[in-house]
């Protein structure tokens, strides 16, 4: 099954797993901080490449999975690659 987890920076410099999304039946599902979790269902994510930005949800699969690393992307929220085990 391929996964990515979505983790907060804490106070301690250490991270903390907010949120995970699975690849179930070619779609994602995606679990943890309620408020993230809808706006990952509600608004999705913007692909990061090619000329037509366009916006991918979790009903997308592996093609959302794979822009969650580039969506969040800072020193607050990062998102692993996608993890297969």
């Amino acid at each position: 099954m391929a996964y990515v987890n979505i983790l907060k920076l804490k106070n301690d410099g250490s991270q903390e797993k907010i949120v995970v999304c699975r690849l179930l039946n070619e779609k994602a599902e995606c679990e943890g901080e309620e408020s993230l979790v809808r706006a990952l269902l509600e608004e999705g994510v913007r692909s990061h490449s090619g000329k037509e930005r366009t916006i991918l949800f979790p009903k997308d699969g592996l093609r959302f999975l794979e822009e969650l690393k580039y969506h969040f992307d800072s020193g607050y929220l990062n998102a692993t690659d996608v993890i297969s085990d």
